[in-house]
């Protein structure tokens, strides 16, 4: 008898329009059940009770399993502080760690470490290059991500590449050396396969744009001046 009123209960609890799955699924069972086509990596809670953080590489949405809902957006907590940037700041950080830094060209010797996408035709990132180079606490490691709106920006990366001097030769690219001087277009294979590389990388991380950089563990998108002498304190 007593199983039959519990029945009933959970009967008349869906009629009035309170989804019964909730009471056995788990979130992540909610979640494939809405969207079984929707592509993911992680599911986990959020700090707000009942909405969890969905993972999709680099990026953050939003599952309310109570109501079925896939939220794609930006909270902002008190002080206009931006919570889903701060979450995904953490997991390029982590991402990070696995960046073989031995692929990157390696400028300067000094106690900061800077992880940099950058493209060499890019004003702001030349503007950044001049702030680095101007430093001798920092140690960069430069990744290249050529856009496509700067058609000779590849040619410039593989000129860096194939350089005997790859630190010096960037130094040069980036100073506008090369700008209006013809230079011989480097076609070497293993040239190919580290910008290559390169571009993997920044997928990886989500990078898609210029300058951006990683300094102390801290992600700096653009070059925000402020936030990178924040980040070297």
């Amino acid at each position: 008898m007593r199983r039959v009123i519990i029945v009933f209960i959970l009967l008349m609890m869906g009629i009035a329009g309170y989804p019964l799955t909730l009471f056995s699924e788990t979130a992540e069972e909610a979640l494939r059940r809405a969207f079984p086509d929707f592509k993911y990596d992680v599911i986990r809670e959020s700090d707000m009770k009942g909405i969890y953080e969905v993972i999709l590489g680099t990026e953050i949405a939003y599952f309310i399993p109570e109501k079925g809902y896939l939220i794609f957006g930006e909270i902002i907590g008190k002080g206009g502080t931006n919570i889903t940037q701060q979450k995904r700041n953490a997991i390029i950080s982590e991402k990070v760690k696995s960046i073989p830094l031995d692929k990157a060209i390696k400028v300067g010797k000094g106690r900061h470490t800077v992880i940099e996408f950058t493209d060499p035709d890019c004003p702001y990132s030349r503007r950044a290059a001049e702030f680095f180079r101007k430093r001798t606490d920092v140690t960069e490691y430069v990744f290249f991500l050529p856009l496509p709106m700067h058609r000779d920006a590849e040619n410039k990366v593989r000129y860096i590449i194939c350089s005997e001097n790859r630190g010096k030769a960037y130094e040069d690219v980036m100073g506008g050396k090369l700008d209006n001087k013809r230079y011989e277009v480097c076609k070497r294979q293993d040239v190919e396969d580290l910008l290559k590389l390169h571009k993997a990388l920044s997928k990886k991380i989500g990078v898609d744009g210029t300058p951006f950089f990683i300094i102390n563990n801290r992600v700096v998108n653009g070059a925000n001046f402020p936030e990178i002498e924040k980040s070297l304190k």
